[in-house]
């Protein structure tokens, strides 16, 4: 495992951004390849003027992982109630899978929600991500099934909420 850092993406990185995120998710087989998804995960640009965008780089730069951060009043968030931190795209390089990348990007949305007072952190994930699911309980996210969600008829999403103090 080498060392990494978590910080705010540059904009001369955002291409590669929504290249990694696509890429990831398409090898777990969650967005189609010419699918209006994936089209929205490629461009990270708006993620990045209307929401907070965090990538892991190894020592010599090299972007390992991204999240894409949506405080209370962000277009991005979709799910969040207004005293929680949304996050989503969630995405790790298939070649950093294992270093704990996606888990140290899930701490430091967990630490920005508390940075910024909030009372909890929420997202929304496909059933299939069942690897994403078992690091998120692992961290203390629980279900909320109250809150699923169909943002197209043919798409189904689970939420997960983590109560802060």
């Amino acid at each position: 495992m080498g060392e990494f850092e978590i910080r705010p993406a540059r904009p001369a990185e955002l291409a590669a951004v929504g290249r990694l995120t696509v890429d990831a998710y398409r090898a777990s087989g969650y967005a189609e390849a010419d699918g209006p998804y994936a089209v929205t995960l490629a461009d990270a640009a708006p993620r990045s003027r209307e929401a907070e965008l965090l990538v892991a780089v190894d020592a010599d730069g090299s972007l390992l992982g991204t999240v894409t951060v949506a405080p209370p009043g962000s277009p991005w968030a979709q799910v969040a109630a207004p005293d929680e931190l949304e996050f989503r795209m969630l995405a790790v390089s298939a070649e950093a899978r294992g270093r704990g990348i996606g888990e140290a990007l899930t701490r430091a949305v967990v630490d920005r929600a508390a940075e910024l007072g909030l009372r909890g952190v929420t997202l929304s994930s496909s059933g299939q991500m069942t690897s994403a699911h078992r690091l998120y309980e692992r961290l203390g996210f629980y279900r909320t099934p109250g809150a699923d969600w169909q943002p197209a008829e043919d798409v189904h999403l689970i939420t997960y909420r983590l109560d802060l103090p």
